[in-house]
């Protein structure tokens, strides 16, 4: 049964998020996740407003991310209630001091998204939409969100693969839809071998992957040693720098906000990847992916990061 959250604003914002919401169960107690509640919740803290299209349980994990939604000003209109399935739960383990793996319980309530016409409605063709390949993992949330694919937006794919829920029909499609993908190096090169790719160069990687599905820009992230930004023929890179690690949840989610926020105010290319570097990095230094702070806080962050050396670890060239 769909139960629309209905008594909240529908009205549209500049980006939209879709897929998972959940609790990553960690060790020292649950964190309130998914890729798409992250970047939308650093998107907002950007000041770009966003909604959520997703799906809770009608249970106490649900109600209490409806309010924390709420309390962060992401737009929960489009929020769906499921009366059969739970709110989703990740076990999540940590490895090596801060590298986190994940087991993703199976089936939950945002396998079952309901597609509707004010779904549709709510997605302007200049805003952007945002959503990531483990969505597709069930057929109705997979229908729906092709069905939302079908739009003007500016489209933003974040490949984000968990084993085992990778399909490569399923990864095709959602790619030759995208105006922008980002990968991080392993997914770069698993991807490009899905689809017959053999190539050993970032570079050539990702020309193969633009030429195949029509992608004008692909970013891809590389951790501490920075990220690069493919713009169709122009390449852009930028080194990152250590910093004192808490742990890595949803620093790639927050990475992905930063960048669709200075995307969308049309900055330059290098000043676009080193705002999402920084971000990347300062929520790293904080626990889980949606940790409080000030737009002060990360903007002496990125100060300090790159602002007192402005060409610091960037490079431009030709693709």
């Amino acid at each position: 049964m769909n139960n629309m959250i209905n008594n909240l604003s529908h009205s549209s914002t500049p980006a939209t998020c879709y897929g998972e919401i959940l609790w990553d169960v960690l060790p020292d107690g649950p964190q309130p996740g998914g890729a798409p509640l992250n970047v939308a919740y650093h998107l907002n803290k950007l000041g770009m407003g966003s909604s959520l299209i997703t799906r809770i349980g009608k249970d106490e994990n649900g109600q209490k991310l409806l309010e924390l939604m709420e309390n962060w000003g992401i737009n929960t209109g489009l929020l769906q209630v499921d009366e059969q399935y739970e709110t989703s739960q990740v076990l999540a383990k940590m490895n090596n001091g801060n590298e986190v793996s994940y087991e993703i319980v199976f089936p939950v309530a945002w396998d079952f998204i309901d597609q509707g016409q004010q779904l549709i409605k709510h997605i302007k063709p200049s805003s952007y939409f945002i959503f990531g390949s483990l969505a597709s993992r069930n057929e109705t949330s997979r229908n729906t969100l092709y069905n939302l694919l079908d739009n003007d937006a500016i489209k933003v794919f974040d490949i984000n693969l968990r084993p085992p829920f990778i399909n490569q029909a399923q990864l095709g499609h959602l790619l030759s839809k995208a105006d922008i993908v980002k990968f991080n190096e392993a997914e770069l090169g698993i991807v490009q071998i899905m689809f017959g790719g053999s190539l050993k160069g970032e570079a050539d990687q990702v020309r193969f992957i633009q030429e195949r599905f029509k992608i004008p820009e692909v970013i891809v992230t590389k951790g501490e040693f920075g990220a690069a930004y493919y713009n169709l023929d122009k390449a852009y890179n930028v080194w990152g720098n250590e910093v004192k690690v808490k742990d890595t949840i949803g620093s790639g989610d927050s990475f992905l906000a930063a960048f669709i926020a200075a995307h969308n105010r049309q900055e330059q290319p290098l000043q676009i990847l080193k705002k999402a570097i920084a971000m990347g990095a300062f929520i790293a230094t904080k626990k889980g992916g949606c940790p409080e702070y000030k737009f002060d806080d990360y903007q002496a962050f990125y100060n300090e990061l790159f602002a007192t050396k402005p060409d610091r670890n960037s490079t431009h060239h030709a693709a």
